[in-house]
């Protein structure tokens, strides 16, 4: 059984006082008042006056009670703002850790929290309430990180006329041109033909949920054209808005060469079975996956439904933008290009009334 420790009464600390007037040893008087002796020799140390280097009973017992009032379990997470805030943005808005820790700072300026600590307090002393669960893969324990195992072999793409996206320019890698574009299609229930198709946007991270009866390739065609129609709409220069969208060797994707010819853009096409070659998309689609779990059926969930989810990705922040959100980022770039536009017609304006 589990010995409960107890603190020095005020009359043990005086019979104590007592007994070592009287040169009595501190095992003795632990036997006498059923005491550990190292418990005697401890209390006396951190009681004593400072000033005279005396123990005196009342004055000790005094000590001991406020430091055990002021004393208590230190807070996880810091303090209890930083605790609550950890909670609320992991289950509330199913945050990770990282971006709980790089949005801290912006919330609450002055507060920090490495990601770490919000990690070992999950799989510590916050396991109990399971709170792993609101993580993205919902892992019980943590994994170690592992290299990614890539096949020896690269098999060639089936869609007719698909350029490499080894011929990618290098300005699409980067990210830092608006504009390049990844698609890709989510899938449901295997005997439900609905699907949905997910366009991100690289640098901006912004992304565009709809929802198809199927994943024909017309269907796909038919609704990229929307979308790319409405994106280009918003443009009033001569440039395109779009420029560049990435693929993979998905059926869906085989009149791409019409949906390029219609919007003047190029098109770019992922190595077969390397998913991570356009890495936003498939980001995204683990984000919604949080709504729409695997095996479910896509059909039940209506247009607004949709809808609210790209909202919600799209108010998340993230890391790669400085935890920001693709809503705050794309509303920054449309508002630098409104001011280059505005520029250049000033400029325009200004040098037409000069010559005259």
């Amino acid at each position: 059984m589990k010995k409960i420790y107890k603190h020095l009464t005020l009359e043990e600390r005086e019979r104590f006082y007592a007994l070592r007037q009287q040169k009595i040893s501190y095992r003795d008087i632990g036997v006498i008042l059923g005491r550990s002796h190292t418990s005697l020799i401890r209390d006396e140390k951190r009681n004593k006056n400072r000033n005279t280097n005396e123990y005196i009973p009342c004055k000790a017992h005094e000590k001991s009670k406020k430091r055990a009032k002021e004393q208590r379990r230190r807070a996880s997470l810091k303090n209890h703002q930083v605790y609550c805030y950890v909670r609320e943005k992991l289950r509330d808005e199913k945050l990770s850790p990282e971006l709980i820790a790089g949005r801290l700072s912006l919330d609450h300026p002055g507060q920090m929290i490495h990601f770490e600590t919000i990690y070992r307090y999950i799989y510590g002393k916050g396991k109990e309430f399971h709170l792993w669960e609101y993580l993205d893969h919902h892992r019980k324990k943590r994994r170690a990180k592992s290299g990614r195992k890539v096949g020896i072999g690269k098999k060639s793409t089936r869609i007719p006329g698909a350029v490499s996206i080894e011929s990618r320019p290098k300005r699409v890698e980067n990210r830092r041109q608006v504009g390049h574009f990844e698609t890709d299609l989510m899938e449901g229930n295997k005997q439900d033909k609905a699907v949905i198709t997910i366009d991100v946007e690289r640098k901006t991270r912004h992304v565009t949920l709809t929802k198809m009866k199927n994943k024909k390739s017309k269907s796909k065609l038919k609704s990229m054209e929307e979308k790319l129609k409405m994106i280009q709409s918003l443009s009033k220069s001569k440039k395109p808005l779009v420029k560049t969208m990435t693929y993979d060797n998905g059926s869906e994707n085989v009149k791409h060469l019409d949906l390029e010819g219609e919007m003047d853009i190029k098109g770019y096409f992922c190595h077969a079975y390397h998913s991570w070659e356009k890495g936003s998309v498939e980001n995204r689609i683990i984000q919604i996956r949080k709504f729409i779990p695997k095996g479910e059926s896509i059909s039940k969930y209506s247009d607004e439904q949709i809808q609210w989810i790209e909202n919600w990705i799209n108010n998340r922040p993230m890391k790669c933008l400085g935890f920001h959100t693709p809503n705050e980022a794309m509303e920054e770039e449309a508002n630098k290009y409104k001011f280059r536009r505005y520029k250049k017609k000033l400029e325009t304006k200004w040098c037409t009334s000069s010559a005259n």
